[in-house]
């Protein structure tokens, strides 16, 4: 089967979108009373994803998209600690009626409710929640709160231990994933995102995160951002650092998608990092909805970029199936649950 690691639910219905715009006028003061989220009816949920994720998960050939909430609309820099708990509570369940009314074709993965307090207590409850009473295999991990300052700790820090701990207790993973852009200078999709990527790459080069928790996964997505087209970059600074070889430091636990929307830039992930840590990934509905001139197809229809690829029968099944049922175990109990 196919898997796709990487979609995030960017269809919500008019009544979401109008109900996140009062919460934060009202967060903002501009507002007197706090909005009641409405009642989404599941027709309306349902033709959201019906004519849009569903169509082009059928139309492009994948099998089961891993699906969290929208990523620039976390706004962990927005509100606080308790503002952005019932944010991404509202979020996550939205998620999780989309999957039990489509089991077979999606999975979900949760919002963390991050904020600028830098608070875990509330990110530790919603995500074990999520995970234990929603069904959830992953999530979304913002490195960057504050939306392109970093406010935060790298990710190496001992200040993010109790979510590892987390993580590592309930045996799911971590995306890292930004939220939007708080800075004119950085496009949310085409600079914050492959910034943050690439950022967090160099942070774990220069801690020792995995001797603490070898069995913590991690998936950054949009190909790794800069790492694999630098990858002498970063295993000459990992030599000077003192670190050990990247195969060994980091490339046990550390796992990128194949977002990357053009041919050359598949090839050269697949030659620098190799399929044993790609993991098949479109980022549907995500940051280009458009058409290549020079192919005739979306850009972001990632499968035909792989199915390019002069790979054996091994590895296409690692990239588009085994290696996320070994990242997301849950997903894979899930998957043999149902039969598959």
């Amino acid at each position: 089967m196919i898997i796709d690691c990487h979609g995030h639910y960017t269809s919500e219905p008019q009544d979401h979108h109008a109900f996140r715009k009062a919460q934060v006028e009202f967060i903002e003061g501009t507002r007197q009373a706090r909005p009641a989220y409405p009642d989404i009816a599941d027709d309306v949920l349902r033709a959201t994803i019906e004519q849009n994720q569903l169509r082009l998960q059928r139309e492009r050939g994948s099998d089961l998209t891993i699906l969290s909430p929208r990523a620039s609309g976390m706004g962990h820099h927005i509100g606080s600690a308790e503002n952005n708990a019932e944010w991404s509570r509202i979020s996550n369940d939205l998620i999780a009626r989309i999957v039990d009314m489509f089991p077979a074709n999606f999975a979900g993965v949760c919002q963390l409710p991050q904020s600028m307090s830098g608070e875990l207590k509330p990110v530790l409850a919603e995500l074990e929640r999520c995970v234990v009473e929603l069904g959830f295999v992953g999530c979304n991990l913002n490195p960057d709160p504050s939306g392109g300052f970093w406010s935060a700790p790298p990710i190496h820090d001992r200040y993010w231990y109790p979510l590892f701990e987390k993580l590592v207790e309930l045996q799911v993973p971590a995306m890292i994933h930004v939220s939007g852009s708080c800075s004119a200078c950085l496009h949310t999709t085409g600079a914050h995102y492959i910034n943050a990527d690439t950022a967090v790459f160099m942070q774990l080069i220069q801690g020792d995160l995995f001797s603490a928790f070898p069995d913590l996964k991690l998936i950054i997505p949009h190909g790794g951002g800069a790492a694999p087209y630098h990858w002498g970059r970063y295993r000459g600074l990992a030599m000077m650092l003192d670190r050990p070889a990247l195969s060994e430091h980091l490339m046990r636990n550390v796992f990128f998608d194949s977002c990357v929307y053009h041919q050359a830039g598949i090839d050269t992930l697949f030659r620098v990092v190799g399929p044993a840590n790609i993991l098949f990934g479109s980022e549907l509905l995500g940051a280009v909805k458009a058409i290549d001139p020079e192919t005739g197809f979306d850009f972001d229809d990632t499968r035909r970029y792989i199915d390019a690829l002069l790979l054996g029968d091994a590895e296409r099944r690692a990239v588009f199936e085994g290696n996320a049922r070994k990242v997301y175990p849950r997903l894979d109990t899930r998957l043999k649950a149902q039969g598959r």
